[in-house]
């Protein structure tokens, strides 16, 4: 039988603090509020009981940051496309920030196995003044587990409406894709990590993030392998290939420090589920 989850979450200031009200529908939660870091950011934590999706599975996520508010939100775990017999399985998230808003969206990896039929979609919308930080990992099998993805296919749709779109689909039969210099070269795990925000991002601030994401990438191992660029003012995307998650996620969390003490000059206090 396919599921239907939908979750809608909603964070507002009171009483200077940043608190979260949530409804679902199907087997999505949010665990209980954190703030690791006093009141002013909250933290949570998104789970799906069934732990993946098969074909004709749908997660509907809605969030949305009124002005003021500051929310981290990452998983426990891996979101999993498991084979699909039929009909595609989906996963869309909306992601909404009102003026003065900040998000940080640091779900762990998606991992798509042989067979699946996948849909990733992550739309953004703004309003001046808003900023946020995100990411999205996706791995292509477990090559190290001996589950290589030899079939089937995954798209991803990444959407700030007006400023940016990227859409593709990756097919595991596709050999020049998934194995050509121009295409994942072999590689099985693909990573954009992303500061957004809702007004243009002054010069002098983009271009030192860029000159310092710069600095960190070239003492990493991933470095040949990985780019930081401005595609619009409003924008900045690290991207990276690498053969398994684990390295990505590791620069990507460092960069996220950077980040969060660059542009909001906050310390990483990262969540508590990461050290679990």
């Amino acid at each position: 039988m396919a599921w239907l989850a939908t979750l809608e979450i909603d964070y507002a200031v009171s009483h200077g603090k940043s608190v979260v009200h949530h409804r679902h529908d199907g087997p999505l939660r949010v665990l209980r509020s954190l703030y690791p870091e006093g009141a002013a950011v909250c933290h949570n934590v998104l789970v799906h009981p069934p732990g993946g999706l098969v074909g004709g599975d749908t997660l509907d996520i809605r969030a949305h940051v009124q002005a003021g508010a500051h929310a981290l939100v990452t998983t426990p775990g891996a979101t999993r496309f498991y084979r699909a017999e039929g009909a595609a399985a989906v996963q869309q998230t909306r992601l909404a920030l009102d003026a003065g808003a900040r998000m940080e969206w640091l779900p762990l990896e998606t991992i798509a196995y042989s067979g699946c039929e996948a849909h990733n979609r992550l739309r953004l919308e703004l309003a001046p003044g808003a900023e946020m930080i995100g990411w999205d990992l996706t791995a292509l099998g477990l090559p190290n587990a001996g589950l290589p993805f030899l079939a089937g296919r995954y798209t991803q749709h990444l959407e700030i409406p007006g400023i940016w779109l990227e859409h593709g689909t990756l097919a595991a039969d596709d050999t020049l894709l998934m194995d050509g210099a121009l295409g994942l070269a072999g590689q099985r795990c693909f990573a954009s990590l992303f500061f957004v925000a809702g007004s243009p991002i002054a010069r002098e601030r983009r271009e030192t993030a860029l000159e310092r994401t710069r600095e960190l990438i070239e003492a990493h191992p991933l470095a040949a392998r990985c780019g930081v660029t401005s595609p619009h003012d409003q924008v900045i995307v690290l991207r990276a290939l690498a053969p398994v998650v684990e390295p990505a996620m590791q620069l990507w969390q460092q960069v996220w420090r950077l980040w969060r003490a660059h542009f909001w000059d906050l310390p990483a206090v990262a969540p508590r589920i990461w050290s679990m």
